[in-house]
């Protein structure tokens, strides 16, 4: 069965351009701007959305995503009210892949065979966890796949051709290639040393590849697009939420405006972009 982020990356191949991924944080600031954010993320061009499930030690996080796990967390955000998002979220829109991305301790506390049903049931389409190597498959990824979930592993600029194959190996959608050393939004990405990486690894498969870590801009965007089938874009995008909120970190009537304008913008640079597949 071809899931939605399969059928996307086929469709936006056939159009010859790559996806815009966006990130966001599930219930930054809160639960109902959260759901506005995601429905303006897909109304404004995101071909695919990734979910974070806040977490009180995101250590792969840089301050941005850090402050808005902060935020969702302070707001009363749990893993079932993230789920509930996605569902809330489905009511409108059956098509926009959603991948929740984050840590495995919320979801080894919720229980495993719990989670993966009520992802199902809601529509997550696939899985990012950071802190799940491929050593231990067996305690989510396997489960993950077999109930129809895709996950997503991420290869990194130490992924050596040794380690690779091993990286490569339970994947599934596509493989999230991180830019940058280090934490999120810290630097930008260099498209001569993507274009290189992503090369390599479709040397070893025939799954997209999205590349995240230090793209900001349109031209960003547009740059590491034209290497890559995918470019993901969070800490922008969650640096724009946290300069659109109140002092007390509220939503303003800026908020879901300031989401909608990037988005466009972030949309219209991967459009400038070939797709080399």
């Amino acid at each position: 069965m071809t899931t939605r982020i399969e059928a996307r990356f086929a469709a936006l191949k056939a159009q010859g351009r790559p996806a815009l991924m966006t990130y966001v944080m599930g219930g930054d600031p809160d639960m109902e701007t959260s759901l506005g954010i995601m429905k303006a993320l897909a109304g404004s061009g995101a071909d695919l959305i990734e979910l974070g499930m806040p977490f009180s030690d995101p250590m792969a996080d840089g301050p941005a995503i850090q402050a808005a796990g902060r935020r969702s967390l302070l707001g009363g955000q749990t893993l079932a009210k993230t789920l509930h998002l996605v569902e809330r979220f489905r009511e409108t829109d059956g098509d926009t892949p959603i991948i929740l991305m984050g840590y495995y301790n919320p979801i080894y506390i919720y229980g495993v065979d719990a989670f993966l049903a009520e992802a199902l049931r809601v529509g997550v389409d696939g899985l990012i966890v950071v802190d799940l190597p491929p050593e231990t498959d067996d305690e989510l990824c396997i489960p993950a796949l077999e109930a129809g979930l895709n996950f997503v592993r991420l290869a990194t600029p130490t992924t050596d051709d040794k380690r690779l194959p091993t990286v490569l190996g339970n994947t599934s959608g596509f493989v999230y290639y991180v830019a940058i050393k280090g934490i999120t939004g810290t630097a930008s990405a260099d498209p001569a040393k993507v274009g290189e990486a992503v090369a390599r690894i479709k040397n070893q498969t025939d799954l997209p590849v999205a590349v995240g870590f230090g793209i900001k801009t349109p031209d960003d965007a547009a740059n590491i697009g034209a290497v890559a089938d995918g470019v993901v874009v969070g800490s922008a995008l969650v640096n724009t939420i946290a300069a659109s909120l109140d002092a007390d970190g509220k939503a303003t009537d800026m908020t879901l405006q300031a989401v909608t304008d990037l988005t466009t913008d972030l949309a219209a640079g991967v459009r400038r972009a070939g797709n080399p597949s």
